[in-house]
């Protein structure tokens, strides 16, 4: 019986894929690095780039928790082999993968072009894909089972004129599901965040004027801003013992907008 204190992460290992962000800024995967330590697990961070996984692992060491910074693609096969065999290096085994890479692309399948619909394609499923390829085997080794946690989006469920992007993170709750029938016998959960309007790094970094802002927070019911924080303390839920009995399953964290009519470029 886990204690209702106890999330069932001490000692585990776990791995989060986009876990950086620009300077001290706490995107989705940061917080969630950063909350999967505090819980108690040892974390190995990846990043394409490895100052902001750094960076990230430095927060966690500072906080008290235990991490390592790997830089590597996610995108690729030999990365994703590479990170999962980084972290049974260090720490002898695997419990945890958060699959939370992914980028942006506007434009209906007329305006899109094949080079950047790929793109979007690869970065957002395929990675996943080999992640979760590589990641498995080393869970069922630690005789476990172990958890997946997949990032997709409200765009999957409500588009609005972000074709590709809303593809890639339908197909991104697709593959949630069908690895948690195939894997479920096995004991690895696997379930999806989708993420609402979030106020992040990769949302400021393009330069959102605070009139745009301000239309983010009052589309919520609750009107309130979602942050990266809000988005990790769901991952981190989702792979703790507190949600044992949950798999195949997205949960929704929005502040209600998904409840409202979409405006298109909003």
């Amino acid at each position: 019986m886990i204690h209702p204190e106890d999330q069932g992460l001490e000692g585990k290992v776990a791995i989060v894929t986009g876990g950086g962000a620009e300077g001290d800024g706490i995107g989705n995967g940061r917080a969630a690095a950063i909350l999967l330590a505090r819980a108690g697990a040892q974390v190995l961070v990846i990043d394409r780039k490895l100052e902001p996984a750094q960076r990230t692992a430095m927060i966690i060491a500072e906080d008290g928790g235990t991490a390592e910074a790997f830089q590597c693609d996610v995108t690729t096969k030999s990365g994703c082999a590479d990170m999962v065999a980084a972290a049974v290096e260090r720490w002898n085994r695997l419990d945890v993968l958060v699959n939370n890479v992914g980028i942006g692309s506007r434009g209906s399948v007329v305006d899109e072009t094949e080079e950047r619909w790929e793109r979007v394609m690869r970065t957002n499923v395929t990675s996943m894909f080999l992640a979760s390829k590589q990641a498995i085997p080393a869970m069922l080794r630690s005789g476990e089972g172990g958890a997946i946690v997949n990032v997709s989006s409200i765009s999957a469920l409500r588009p609005r004129g972000l074709t590709a992007y809303s593809t890639s993170k339908g197909a991104v709750i697709a593959l949630t599901r069908a690895m948690a029938v195939d894997h479920g016998p096995s004991g690895i959960r696997v379930n999806c965040v989708a993420p609402g309007p979030v106020y992040t790094p990769m949302v400021y970094a393009r330069g959102m004027s605070p009139e745009a802002r301000e239309n983010r927070r009052i589309s919520s019911l609750l009107k309130i801003e979602g942050t990266g924080w809000d988005i990790g303390n769901a991952v981190c839920f989702l792979a703790s013992q507190r949600s044992r009995f949950i798999t195949g399953q997205v949960l929704v964290v929005d502040g209600g907008v998904t409840l409202v009519g979409p405006e298109r470029g909003t």
